[in-house]
């Protein structure tokens, strides 16, 4: 483990290989699961704010889960997680002609019909942040449905956190990703990792 300010980040994030591969998965990770993806306090307005340029693209089901509960709702654990489907999917997928799952919120994003790209703990997906009060913690999430995107990452020698360089920016900053670099960069002559 490192600690880059008061973030403790675990060394599978430097050492682990990872690349999502949706012509394998067809995102499953928005389907399967035990709750919703946790959403910090501040994205509640936000993903509020975006339905009107998501509606169109959410099922009538999660229209209706959204109608009734709103957008977020407080999981077993306690935490703060999107609405979710017939406990499955987050209310805010929608999918391709091919049955091919994606976010109706990066959807909208791509399209420039948002300025919110979709909440942070689903950018960050395969890391989990986890708040320890003085510290984060930051952790490599491995799970059967991501066994395609380990095997494209290391067929792309792409590590954890090279490819979620943009979310780990958008959480941490430019210079705390810069910092984490220069770790890899040192563990990687100290061979403490190949």
């Amino acid at each position: 483990m490192i600690q880059i300010d008061d973030v403790l980040v675990s060394l599978d994030v430097l050492d682990q290989y990872f690349c999502c591969d949706l012509n394998a998965c067809h995102g499953e990770c928005c389907i399967e699961g035990d709750a919703g993806a946790p959403v910090e306090l501040d994205e509640v307005a936000e993903l509020e704010n975006v339905l009107d340029a998501v509606w169109d693209d959410l099922s009538l089901e999660a229209r209706i889960v959204i109608n009734k509960q709103g957008v977020v709702y407080t999981d077993s654990e306690g935490d703060l997680v999107t609405s979710i489907v017939n406990n499955k999917n987050c209310v805010f997928t929608c999918y391709d002609e091919k049955g091919c799952c994606f976010c109706a919120i990066e959807k909208a994003y791509r399209a420039g019909k948002t300025n919110f790209y979709k909440p942070v703990s689903c950018h960050l997906y395969p890391i989990r942040v986890k708040d320890f009060g003085e510290f984060k913690g930051v952790n490599y999430h491995r799970w059967d449905v991501c066994k395609a995107a380990v095997l494209l990452g290391k067929k792309l020698d792409l590590r954890v956190y090279q490819f979620l360089k943009e979310p780990l920016i958008r959480k941490f900053g430019q210079p705390w990703y810069d910092e984490l670099e220069d770790c890899v960069k040192e563990l990687i002559e100290k061979k403490m990792i190949d």
